[in-house]
């Protein structure tokens, strides 16, 4: 399974180029709330919240909107089949999942655009 995944030991700076990336990749603007990776505070530092493509948002889609690539093990999103009813984003435990007003949700399809962009190299795409 292809999975974004957080290095250990390596500090977070909470430069949110990872954010920025994925939100101007989804959404062709930088917005946090539109970002499918967040980066939350942690004791004196900050965290990557990354989808650990576990499989509830698909489970609780009512839709079939959501599968899994078999190849890649990665949780996708059909925007045709997408409603916009938001029980997946409910359902998300890393609380990573996207659904702006009137458009499809979206999630981490571990492109990698996140971990490129890392001045840290803290993120990698990992295969589990």
């Amino acid at each position: 399974m292809k999975k974004l995944a957080v290095k250990k030991n390596i500090e977070c700076m909470a430069c949110l180029e990872c954010v920025r990336a994925c939100s101007t990749a989804f959404y062709k603007e930088f917005n946090q709330d539109l970002s499918c990776i967040q980066v939350v505070a942690k004791g004196t530092g900050a965290k990557p919240m990354t989808c650990i493509q576990c499989g509830k948002c698909m489970r609780s889609c009512e839709h079939d909107a959501i599968t899994q690539n078999p190849k890649t093990g990665v949780y996708m999103i059909n925007k045709k089949l997408c409603v916009s009813c938001g029980r997946c984003v409910e359902a998300c435990p890393m609380k990573v999942m996207v659904l702006k007003p009137d458009q499809p949700a979206t999630k981490c399809i571990a492109c990698g655009i996140c971990a490129k962009v890392c001045p840290m190299e803290l993120l990698e795409i990992v295969e589990k």
